[in-house]
């Protein structure tokens, strides 16, 4: 048995001091402290761990704050309809937020 974290059950969490931080102070905070947790191992899709992180609430606020509307929404993203609606299935959430 490897004594090697299991990195998908790892979160990128913020610390309380860090809640009114700026977005990327705090991901910096959240993969710092990642960093630490991981013992010296080196991760493994680290990109894919801090997207599946922060894409579906990016996904859902946008979408409430558009009332649903997928059109809307992917114009605040800066992303074409059709990609935010592979998005909305690749993390399984309701097109109407």
């Amino acid at each position: 048995m490897s004594d090697k974290p299991a990195q998908t059950k790892h979160k990128l969490t913020i610390s309380e001091e860090h809640r009114d931080s700026s977005i990327s102070e705090c991901l910096r905070q959240a993969l710092d402290e990642y960093f630490d947790r991981l013992n010296g191992y080196d991760p493994t899709d680290l990109y894919g761990i801090v997207m599946k992180e922060i894409e579906p609430p990016l996904l859902k606020i946008t979408l409430k704050r558009t009332g649903g509307n997928q059109t809307k929404a992917a114009k605040f993203l800066g992303i074409n309809r059709s990609t935010l609606r592979k998005k909305l299935r690749q993390y399984g959430i309701n097109a109407a937020g």
